[in-house]
């Protein structure tokens, strides 16, 4: 787990999804959930560092 991907998932969502998967469709996945609410953003960021997903 990439300490700076963790910290650029919670404080912006979709620029911690980019730097971890790039432009995929749970990049598109993680701004609409931002969109809707900063916390499901957060979450899905998050969730894309700690399991290490990858494009």
């Amino acid at each position: 787990m990439n300490i700076v991907n963790l910290i650029c998932a919670i404080l912006l969502p979709p620029l911690g999804a980019f730097l971890q998967v790039g432009t995929t469709k749970h990049l598109v996945l993680n701004i609409i959930l931002t969109f809707l609410g900063w916390l499901p953003g957060i979450a899905h960021a998050v969730w894309l560092v700690v399991t290490k997903q990858k494009g």
